[in-house]
């Protein structure tokens, strides 16, 4: 008797992460689509990766570092100081703009044939993951610039980088599917995008604005998700006097964890209607 394979959308929840295991050969054909496009036949995609992220560097060094007078952190040069946090800033801004758009993106897709939907977010994850490792290579050459070496703290880097998917995935599932019904949401990404640069410690260290407003407040500010992943990637990549304040750390890692579980549940909840949306 040959197994049965029952498609249909709504079903279990357990049943629903089987069929996500089964279709795994669908989210490898599409990163490498979203990769591939980004990539194939042009310098543009790689230049962009990389010119993007050391531009805001320079700027931001000049601006906060230089005028401000701003201190950096954990004894390392401003610039290292400031590309450590933007390398997962833009990881989460890519991630969360792909995955927010990507329902929409991929409407023919959608109305054709029944698949896991939650396919199609996280595969477009995987091009902002490139740009990261990318982008990763000016850091390597700073760091060999400055004569700046990194502590054993490094190779916890990974579980930062799963923690800055997270971090990007579980909005960006709500967004993409509120995008489905209300076409006006695309609009709110790079509105988010650019007010989080300058809201995440990304051009200066999160102990300035502990010191400046005190723990309570950083308590509050720590419910961006991004200063965990940024404070948790500093202290990963400069060592030495580098430090993690805790409560902060884990405050952010809590509401990451929160919004990460209700991205799939509100994505699971409304899927079921995005062929007849879309």
């Amino acid at each position: 008797m040959q197994d049965e394979l029952i498609i249909e959308p709504g079903r279990a929840f357990k049943n629903y992460w089987h069929d996500l295991w089964r279709y795994r050969e669908l989210f490898y054909i599409l990163s490498w689509r979203d990769v591939a496009v980004r990539y194939k036949q042009t310098v543009a995609g790689a230049a962009w990766a990389v010119v993007q992220p050391f531009m805001s560097m320079v700027i931001m060094t000049v601006i906060f570092g230089k005028i401000a007078g701003l201190p950096s952190e954990g004894g390392a040069p401003y610039p290292i100081m400031v590309f450590a946090a933007m390398l997962p800033w833009q990881f989460f801004a890519n991630a969360l703009s792909s995955a927010s758009q990507s329902i929409v993106g991929n409407a023919n897709l959608i109305s054709k044939v029944y698949f896991p939907r939650l396919i199609i977010p996280t595969s477009s994850v995987v091009v902002s993951f490139v740009d990261f490792l990318v982008a990763g290579s000016i850091l390597v050459g700073m760091m060999l610039w400055f004569q700046f070496w990194p502590t054993w703290r490094v190779v916890m880097i990974p579980g930062f980088v799963a923690l800055a998917v997270l971090a990007a995935l579980g909005p960006g599932l709500i967004i993409t599917a509120l995008t489905v019904r209300y076409r006006d949401f695309r609009f709110i990404i790079p509105f988010i995008v650019q007010f989080g640069l300058y809201v995440s410690p990304v051009a200066y260290s999160s102990a300035v604005v502990r010191e400046k407003f005190g723990e309570k407040l950083f308590l509050l500010y720590s419910l961006n998700p991004m200063v965990g992943v940024i404070d948790g990637f500093r202290w990963a990549l400069l060592g030495g006097e580098s430090t993690i304040w805790w409560p902060g750390f884990l405050t952010s890692v809590l509401l990451t964890s929160v919004l990460c579980v209700s991205g799939v549940w509100y994505f699971r909840r409304t899927e079921r209607k995005f062929a007849d949306l879309i």
